[in-house]
């Protein structure tokens, strides 16, 4: 279950976890990532509720579900994770910034507009293009960026909440991974 890396070359097989052999059958990784999905997200979503912060947003849901469905995989490495969301936070915010958005009615609530169609669609444009030049490919970072340009989290301290998640989200999956199933060989 190794995936394919940068020109082909295989990844690393994460090896001599106490589960590794117990997720090779369908129902138990499916068990795995289910759960491990529930507390990571529940984790983070209880650190925003007690900072009254956005610390569950939708694109955790597929970062998590990478993490645990694909552990193997280049997109579900922690340099992907926290590089990808990173671009897409950044560019997300330029879009806004660009556009003049910043501190507009978010989508949701005042309905699409040009300025957003055009900020929505550049900044998944970008951070696909940036990310893909770095080789560091991380999809959901395609939606962290849309929830940016199109001002559903657009604050400085909504922006910093998002960022806080997603390293949270990240170590969280990193640490669960290693420890259940091993290391990279």
């Amino acid at each position: 279950m190794s995936g394919i890396g940068a020109g082909g070359a295989p990844l690393g097989r994460l090896s001599g976890g106490p589960l590794e052999s117990r997720t090779s059958s369908r129902p138990t990784a499916a068990l795995y990532a289910a759960l491990l999905s529930l507390a990571v997200l529940a984790l983070s979503g209880a650190v925003g509720l007690a900072l009254k912060q956005p610390w569950l947003f939708p694109s955790l849901g597929p970062t998590v579900m990478l993490f645990f469905q694909s552990p193997r995989q280049r997109a579900s490495r922690p340099l992907n994770t926290l590089v990808g969301h990173g671009v897409a936070l950044v560019i997300g915010y330029l879009c806004l910034v660009v556009f003049g958005l910043v501190g507009a009615p978010p989508v949701p609530s005042a309905g699409l507009t040009v300025p957003y169609l055009i900020a929505g669609a550049l900044s998944v444009a970008l951070t696909t293009g940036i990310l893909a030049l770095l080789e560091l490919e991380h999809p959901p970072a395609g939606a962290t960026t849309l929830i940016v340009s199109l001002g559903i989290i657009a604050t400085p301290l909504g922006l910093l909440s998002m960022a806080g998640a997603i390293v949270l989200v990240t170590i969280a999956g990193w640490v669960i991974n290693r420890l259940l199933l091993g290391r990279r060989s």
